[in-house]
């Protein structure tokens, strides 16, 4: 007997909708990482990032959180008071022993999901938060968007590669996706040089600078953040930076206390957006928590002046306090909404 007409596309449909149920609840509930649901149900790590969003756009997956959030609204308050930001926003993480990422990044996604509009051009770096933050943001396409990268890519296969996110980012709203074909770090200050002026890197940062929204995430020297972990950075080098007065680092950019790039050779063999143009961005996008980055935060919010914070309630208690070390305890303990 034949198939009824429309069948096999109803089938199809069918089976769509159960790969990508079966893909929620392997990263929602039981906490799979993406590549793993991907082994699991036989797919790449692109599609379960597609199928991960479309679950959310659909209504497939709620998130509740039933908390008090007074106590995280008067954090954002004096965020954005003490620091100058047109917005903070505080994911509740009440552990202090934690890995704030999670929480961060489906604040982050839930953000950007709104932010992003036809005829956009979206400037993007990298890392561990950001990666986090693709599952939770609702893609839809979107005409005219354009999604820069601010810095060079990786040679290995690395999970947080600029290049994968940049892309992964750009298929989330149907963007053109814009690569520096270069590595992050290269061996010399005169590769750098070579690459900027003969093979058309110049014209991509020159985009860079007309970016309507710029998504940041920032690492601390002292722990073994992305920046490190790929490779680019040796340990010799990372131990001479620490020497050096470098607390961390802004798409590799590597900074001091006071938020500038400090005099150190790695510096100039960094193939990314220098801070100095990236300040002329004017709305970026600040992604990140975690006790060892709280020093580098610190610095970027005086020296970059992003418009928009995104952390954790933890994080965004430790950098009010290194802020003004000298308040009166009651007082901090009542803005996080302790007792004294």
């Amino acid at each position: 007997m034949d198939e009824p007409r429309g069948a096999g596309s109803r089938h199809a449909r069918d089976m769509h909708r159960d790969i990508r149920i079966r893909a929620a609840w392997l990263y929602y509930v039981e906490g799979l990482k993406q590549s793993d649901v991907a082994k699991k149900l036989g797919v790449n790590r692109v599609m379960i990032t597609r199928l991960l969003s479309e679950a959310r756009a659909r209504g497939e997956v709620n998130i509740r959180i039933k908390s008090d959030i007074a106590p995280v609204v008067a954090l954002q308050r004096d965020l954005e008071e003490t620091f100058g930001l047109s917005r903070a926003i505080v994911a509740p993480f009440p552990d202090a022993g934690g890995d704030p990422t999670r929480a961060i990044a489906s604040a982050a996604g839930a953000y950007v999901s709104q932010l992003i509009e036809n005829n956009m051009t979206v400037g993007v770096g990298w890392g561990r938060t950001l990666h986090t933050m693709l599952p939770f943001i609702e893609g839809r396409a979107t005409e005219g968007t354009r999604v820069v990268s601010l810095l060079g890519g990786i040679a290995q296969a690395r999970r947080f590669n600029p290049a994968e996110f940049a892309w992964q980012f750009a298929e989330l709203f149907n963007a053109e996706g814009y690569l520096i074909p270069a590595p992050a770090v290269v061996d010399s200050a005169q590769t750098k040089h070579a690459l900027l002026e003969h093979c058309g890197l110049e014209q991509i940062f020159q985009m860079a600078e007309t970016c309507d929204v710029a998504l940041l995430s920032c690492g601390g020297i002292t722990s073994l953040t992305t920046s490190y972990r790929v490779g680019h950075v040796s340990e010799a080098d990372r131990q001479s930076m620490i020497e050096a007065g470098i607390i961390g680092d802004l798409l590799y950019n590597f900074v001091d206390a006071s938020g500038h790039p400090a005099d150190h050779p790695v510096n100039s063999r960094a193939i990314s957006m220098p801070i100095d143009r990236l300040a002329r961005i004017e709305n970026k996008l600040l992604i990140s928590g975690g006790p060892e980055k709280t020093e580098i935060m610190l610095a970027l919010l005086k020296s970059m002046a992003p418009s928009v914070l995104v952390t954790d309630e933890i994080t965004a208690g430790r950098l009010l306090d290194a802020h003004s070390p000298n308040a009166p305890a009651s007082r901090n303990a009542e803005r996080r909404g302790l007792p004294a």
